[in-house]
């Protein structure tokens, strides 16, 4: 996914126009927004087309879609075609709920991303074991975009060694997590960052601050 800038916005206010103008504020920032369940429940599936009204950015719709394969395939038909870019997908439930998924964003002329580990500290209980094997299945379905935690750079960094250079890794965890910008781009493409701008007093300078921190 061409991400011009290296800060994706993770955008989780539930208010939709108070979203909008928080957004307006960071916008010379990013070129890329994450929209999660929180603001997409509360506002319907019509957020997307309301974020494409008010800017040029594209949107990933991070619904860690996680089901058998004819759900999945339904959840990302809908996501889609309401004017998602890409749709976030968790690789722990298998290769033919990805593919399903793969297949919807393929014909559409969109992606997908896999979610290799979260970054909350619970995900070292379960999901982490099983990462580096969701990245190998992703590299055999000829996944390009992955998702991995920048709260444990060597987890980062591993997951990067098994997808290789020419893989597209945006990582979350930036700032209220304790993730730190210039390490994770060493090894990732693109931070997510979203409380730490948005529930920012100023969040275009937080915005601006993150910037300069990585240049």
């Amino acid at each position: 996914m061409n991400i011009k800038n290296q800060i994706i916005l993770a955008m989780d206010i539930m208010d939709i126009s108070q979203a909008i103008e928080v957004t307006k504020k960071v916008a010379p920032y990013i070129d890329t927004i994450k929209i999660g369940y929180p603001l997409a429940l509360s506002a319907g599936l019509g957020c997307f087309s309301k974020f494409k009204e008010n800017f040029d950015f594209k949107i990933i719709a991070d619904f860690k879609v996680a089901d058998i394969p004819s759900t999945n395939e339904m959840i990302c038909e809908a996501t889609l075609d309401a004017g998602a870019d890409a749709v976030i997908v968790h690789g722990f439930v298998g290769s033919d709920s990805v593919s399903a998924c793969q297949k919807v964003a393929e014909e559409k002329g969109k992606e997908i991303f896999v979610l290799t580990e979260m970054s909350h500290p619970g995900a070292e209980t379960f999901l982490q074991s099983v990462a580096d094997d969701i990245a190998r299945m992703g590299v055999d379905l000829g996944i390009k975009n992955y998702v991995a935690p920048s709260t444990r750079l060597d987890r980062l960094s591993e997951i990067r060694n098994i997808v290789g250079k020419d893989s597209f890794i945006i990582s979350p965890g930036v700032g209220t997590q304790g993730g730190d910008p210039a390490q994770t781009l060493q090894y990732a493409d693109a931070i997510i960052v979203g409380r730490s701008i948005y529930m920012a007093k100023d969040p275009e300078n937080a915005a601006a601050n993150i910037i300069k921190s990585i240049k």
